[in-house]
């Protein structure tokens, strides 16, 4: 009896131990494989064929390839959904529905949510504008930075052109981009648009 389930017990140390076992075609046995190949849902990828990747299949009880990673939990089977047009983040002011082509209107409606008293938004207008504008509109907002050496016609904001511009029609222009100045609307949040914009019609100020 005894040595019997010594038996038993080698047999099933063998067992175990075989399967764990890995070589070159053979990875061996997985247990739980959803928790090593769990199917990633790419806000970048949409791929809707169950049939794509099932070479690499470990997952038995899905039914489809490791790569296939449509979201099932939606109607339209999409990972990221697209925000409804005109959709402003949560406590984002909105006083006017802006486009591109809104220039003039921006400039005559759009007011900065900042007081106008308020001294440090002055100082962290300067620090982006030494960040984001400084290189190509200079120090001092007379076109005189690095890359204005380089491409000719960036905006003297001394100029007389645009000493009355609001501080609207500047956010305006940051956020859409104007002549040769690209837009930065996805670079610069609309609060620090504003604070640049305080500080630009400071800066028009000291010249």
């Amino acid at each position: 009896m005894l040595k019997t389930f010594r038996y038993l017990g080698i047999i099933t140390i063998g067992a175990v131990l075989a399967s764990c076992a890995a070589g070159v075609d053979d990875t061996g046995l997985e247990y739980a494989p959803q928790m090593y190949h769990s199917t990633p849902y790419e806000p970048l990828t949409q791929i809707t064929n169950e049939e794509e990747g099932s070479w690499l299949d470990s997952n038995d009880e899905d039914g489809h390839g490791e790569f296939y990673n449509s979201n099932p939990y939606n109607q339209f089977k999409m990972n990221m959904r697209e925000p409804v047009t005109n959709t402003v983040r949560r406590g984002e002011p909105l006083p006017v529905r802006m486009t591109i082509d809104d220039l003039e209107i921006a400039a005559q409606t759009l007011e900065s949510p900042f007081p106008a008293e308020d001294e440090g938004v002055v100082k962290e207008g300067k620090a982006l504008y030494d960040s984001y504008c400084k290189h190509c509109h200079g120090a001092k907002g007379n076109a005189d930075g690095l890359v204005a050496d380089k491409y000719a016609g960036v905006a003297n904001l001394n100029g007389a052109a645009y000493l009355e511009i609001t501080e609207g029609h500047i956010f305006h222009v940051i956020t859409y981009g104007k002549g040769l100045m690209g837009a930065h609307g996805s670079q610069v949040s609309p609060e620090d648009r504003w604070r640049i914009a305080r500080y630009v019609k400071e800066l028009q100020k000291s010249n």
